[in-house]
């Protein structure tokens, strides 16, 4: 049985993973711990089944866990995991602190010093990519909502050289409110966010365009440039990425979509749909799921539409794979 420690389970992500390792045949939750709210009960701060008490960090029992998840803002994750390792714990990063690949990066995106750089060896864990670097490894940074959901959608093609190098990657993605976090925010109220649909940070700007063309350019083995255009959507959950990306002009439809089949076929949590599918919501929420149409616009443009569930295949989904892979058990162990 692998003993779980959980930071920051009052978050809608921490919550959610608190709630799917409940039902984790291999797994089994020891302590969680929320600053805000230390010394109550999870039911009482989150109405629901899920009941256990809060912890204060520095009330936790190192000794007791084999794993912590850290669902902690940036900056304070890393003096977390830094703390689980001095224990020997392994950890699982569900922030942004081990997700790039240099302090630099770092400071340019999230605008402070990186706490503990030496912790930005950690694997990036998407699963589908990078498998086999992710056994028994000592910290596995879980990889950002929306950039899952890009790579995902843009992998077969850029692992085959079938787009065209040098030209800039449009992103269109919109997210549910969740994906913005539990603490409250102006534009994530009830009046400003229902029956609306808004853009932020768009351009080049938010601060998963770092990760997402890091990992791009790993699969292309070249620099890849991308326009990143998130959107707020009124609904609770769910990431829907629209991608347009220029290809070869020669390629036609059937031949990519058997290369994304080709590529995805023994991936128990990727969908290729159909040809004539494009993916949505409805494919994905409440699952560990992504799902992928392909669409050719015209000769030489393609449209990728990648769904996933942000608090799942974009968060807490995606870090139990992680758990699992990382322990040796089956990889949809309690997620099916």
């Amino acid at each position: 049985m692998i003993r779980v420690g959980i930071f920051g389970v009052t978050g809608y992500a921490g919550y959610e993973l608190a709630r799917w390792l409940q039902r984790h045949p291999s797994a089994s939750v020891v302590w969680a711990v929320s600053e805000s709210s230390a010394g109550k009960r999870l039911a009482q701060v989150v109405p629901g089944p899920l009941d256990m008490p809060l912890l204060a960090a520095n009330q936790v029992d190192w000794q007791a866990v084999d794993l912590i998840f850290t669902g902690l803002p940036h900056g304070v994750a890393a003096q977390t995991v830094a703390e689980a390792r001095k224990h020997g714990v392994k950890a699982i990063d569900l922030s942004a602190d081990l997700r790039l690949d240099s302090p630099a990066a770092y400071t340019r995106w999230y605008d402070h010093t990186h706490p503990h750089p030496e912790l930005l060896n950690a694997p990036y864990g998407l699963p589908e990519l990078n498998r086999a670097v992710l056994v028994d490894v000592p910290a596995i940074a879980n990889p950002g909502c929306y950039p899952t959901s890009v790579l995902l959608g843009l992998a077969p093609l850029l692992e085959q050289g079938w787009w065209q190098t040098g030209q800039t990657i449009i992103i269109n993605a919109a997210s549910g409110v969740s994906g913005a976090g539990r603490a409250p925010k102006q534009h994530l109220h009830f009046v400003e966010a229902h029956e609306n649909y808004s853009p932020y940070n768009i351009g080049h700007t938010h601060r998963h365009v770092g990760e997402i063309e890091q990992e791009l350019s790993k699969l292309a083995n070249a620099p890849v440039n991308t326009i990143f255009a998130p959107h707020l959507l009124p609904t609770q959950r769910g990431i829907l990425s629209t991608i347009y990306v220029p290809i070869q002009p020669e390629l036609d439809l059937a031949s990519i979509h058997a290369l994304y089949r080709q590529r995805y076929a023994a991936e128990p949590f990727v969908n290729v749909l159909d040809q004539g599918q494009l993916a949505s919501l409805a494919h994905v929420v409440h699952t560990n799921d992504c799902a992928i149409g392909l669409t050719l616009a015209q000769p030489g443009m393609l449209i990728v539409t990648a769904a996933i569930d942000n608090l799942l295949k974009g968060a807490s989904g995606q870090a139990i794979q992680n758990m699992n892979i990382m322990f040796g058990l089956p990889e949809t162990t309690g997620l099916r």
